[in-house]
């Protein structure tokens, strides 16, 4: 079992509406975990299974000041909250000033994410939505303890250069070179969110201009833009959540990372 992270370039592309549809759908227990140093936004999209608020309180700030005294992966189940449907959540900062806070416990928190699948008690894949990563985030300490690092991105040209040229670079601080090791820890992946009917041609085209671009990366599937089934996702609107494009897709990206990539981190621990 395994940590993995979501990031963006910059904009908007909706990393953690992706975040949150694979921890939905993931093939095994999960815990999502919001480790934007802007701030979280489920506190205020979702809610708690009882059908009240979550705490803002309890989640990413809670856990980084038990981290100071060291931490063990099971605590991380001290700071998570069920949602409704329940997914388990670590809920991110309320504010970008409170990432200070959080200074020199990216290392610690990465470890303990990565590690929690070895727990004896409640093992778990840890899905990580890091934000946006330009700039020099320091979320990026996360990465270097992932089994996955997953740039969302929408398919706009603008968007795509990003990402590519972002992949590349993330290529050169985790691995030194490009690597065509699919293997090789944290493997660096692109997931497209485009209409469904455009999907298959699109990821072929941009997974294309990642190898010709050597930077490591490649396509690793796609999501459905579909803002109607964000919305179910977040426990908002009517109609069934499981028949939505967005889910759909989000059930054959989480199945087939898995199938590729699932045996590999229950038998290596990766991330360490």
């Amino acid at each position: 079992m395994a940590l993995i992270a979501l990031a963006s370039d910059k904009g908007s592309p909706g990393v953690t509406t992706a975040a949150l549809a694979l921890a939905a759908v993931w093939p095994r227990r999960a815990l999502l975990a919001e480790t934007d140093p802007a701030g979280g936004d489920l506190v205020y999209r979702c809610t708690a299974t009882n059908g009240g608020a979550l705490n803002p309180n309890t989640g990413l700030l809670s856990l980084a000041a038990a981290a100071r005294r060291g931490l063990a992966a099971d605590q991380l189940w001290d700071h998570a909250q069920p949602m409704a449907g329940g997914l388990e959540l670590l809920v991110g900062l309320g504010a970008a000033e409170q990432a200070a806070g959080l200074a020199g416990s990216w290392p610690t928190l990465g470890r303990a994410f990565a590690s929690l699948g070895e727990s004896p008690h409640a093992p778990a894949d840890v899905i990580a939505d890091i934000g946006r990563i330009s700039g020099g985030s320091p979320a990026l300490d996360l990465l270097p303890h992932a089994a996955l690092a997953l740039l969302v991105s929408r398919t706009e040209p603008e968007h795509l250069a990003r990402v590519r040229d972002r992949a590349a670079t993330l290529t050169a601080q985790l691995h030194g070179a490009p690597r065509g090791n699919a293997l090789a820890t944290p493997f660096i992946g692109v997931i497209l969110v485009a209409e469904a009917g455009a999907s298959v041609k699109l990821s072929h085209q941009v997974n294309d201009m990642l190898v010709a671009g050597q930077t490591g990366a490649r396509v690793v599937g796609t999501l459905a833009h579909d803002p109607s089934g964000a919305a179910l996702l977040s426990g908002r609107g009517r109609g069934r959540l499981d028949k939505s494009l967005l889910i759909r897709s989000a059930r054959k990206v989480s199945g087939d990372l898995y199938q590729q990539f699932g045996a590999a981190w229950a038998g290596a621990g990766v991330g360490r």
